[in-house]
């Protein structure tokens, strides 16, 4: 799950949600300097993370994409799910999507501060180009593919990885749709 998946999972404690929201830029155990909700926040995230790479169902989802994202079908995975997330929705989430990522925008950067350099950074075009209600659009997703893929080493194999999940969007709707209540139930204790 990408950045969307990951606040969904957060639930209603700002402090969780900024900690889960700047999980990939935090590195090792002692995370006791961030507080102790931000800490649940990132212990969240790592949660969410290891669950996800393991799961048979995101397993399943990354072979069909790995012949076009290679060693970054994780990655494109994270993002489909996300893309399965908003075109669904109003059937996980009460608030429309819009009215979520909003919210989001402002508690993110009214937190800002606190977040680590390398989050701060990203933070800004993830407001200016909404990317949690760009990710409802297979162009949207491929837009976010193409900036991941400019980012890191050989990363061109993501681009055009959003072809894979039209043409197999039934199949991640279903895979998601097992996938989203266990990931909930196993990440419980940290909301």
């Amino acid at each position: 799950m990408n950045f969307l998946g990951h606040l969904y999972l957060s639930g209603s404690d700002p402090e969780v949600i900024v900690g889960n929201f700047m999980g990939d830029a935090v590195k090792g155990r002692d995370l006791s300097q961030y507080g102790p909700g931000i800490e649940r926040g990132l212990r969240l995230h790592r949660a969410i993370d290891s669950f996800t790479d393991t799961h048979p169902m995101v397993r399943q989802g990354r072979e069909r994409v790995h012949a076009h994202a290679g060693r970054y079908a994780s990655v494109v995975m994270d993002l489909f799910y996300d893309h399965v997330l908003a075109i669904h929705w109003s059937e996980y989430h009460a608030e429309p999507l819009r009215s979520f990522a909003r919210r989001m925008y402002v508690l993110l950067e009214a937190n800002e501060q606190r977040m680590p350099e390398r989050t701060r950074q990203m933070l800004p075009f993830l407001i200016r180009y909404d990317w949690l209600s760009s990710y409802a659009t297979l162009e949207g997703v491929g837009r976010a593919l193409d900036g991941l893929s400019r980012r890191v080493p050989q990363g061109e194999s993501m681009r055009g990885a959003e072809r894979v999940l039209g043409l197999h969007l039934e199949a991640y709707r279903l895979e998601f749709a097992r996938f989203l209540p266990e990931v909930e139930a196993h990440t419980q204790e940290y909301r």
